[in-house]
């Protein structure tokens, strides 16, 4: 049976990051299924989301229809303190953990040569200008600790290994309330390796 409408549709959804085929047609069966005016207002808001939504010209995270960002626009915020981070959603998670009172620099991507990304296609221009103009005296790298996070960790720390800026990454280690019997090599020894000591 041939549908061509679905067909495309299958086909555009799966074109969406981590969304394979399966994922696809329960979008679909969840659309059927959905009252017309919910699907009006999808429908509404992404077609308005390349208006409405632009980045902040100095960190690079989301805002809405303004130059600047509300964590750019706080002057509460430690200035001299950045968090270095791979997309803008990571802005938000940083943010729920509550402890982080410093600005952010959004890199929209890691460095991944067998993906065709390279420094150029990242805002790492735009973060040296930042942090010889602003004076940051300490750089986050809040990037996952996988291939791509350590290899634009490394690329950072060698741009600015001729600076006085400190450059530090989260510890990494074993979750609140894990089970020890639960965490694999590589985690253990990362907690090992940075442990607190009491």
């Amino acid at each position: 049976m041939k549908l061509p409408h679905l067909q495309s549709l299958l086909f555009e959804l799966k074109k969406i990051p981590s969304v394979g085929p399966r994922s696809a047609e329960r979008m679909v069966q969840y659309f059927l299924k959905t009252k017309n005016s919910d699907l009006q207002q999808l429908s509404k808001l992404l077609t308005e989301l390349k208006h409405k939504i632009k980045t902040c010209s100095q960190c690079f995270v989301f805002t809405q229809e303004e130059d600047l960002c509300s964590f750019c626009k706080d002057n509460s915020r430690k200035s001299e303190i950045l968090c270095v981070v791979e997309q803008a959603f990571d802005v938000f998670r940083m943010e729920s953990c509550g402890s982080f009172k410093g600005s952010y620099h959004v890199l929209h991507g890691v460095l991944s040569p067998l993906n065709n990304i390279h420094p150029e296609n990242l805002t790492l221009q735009q973060l040296q200008k930042r942090v010889v103009e602003k004076e940051i005296k300490e750089l986050i790298l809040a990037f996952d600790s996988d291939l791509e996070g350590d290899t634009t960790a490394l690329y950072i720390k060698e741009i600015f290994k001729n600076s006085n800026v400190k450059i530090s990454r989260p510890a990494l280690g074993i979750p609140l309330g894990s089970d020890l019997s639960f965490v694999d090599d590589k985690t253990l020894k990362q907690a090992i390796e940075n442990r607190n000591y009491l």
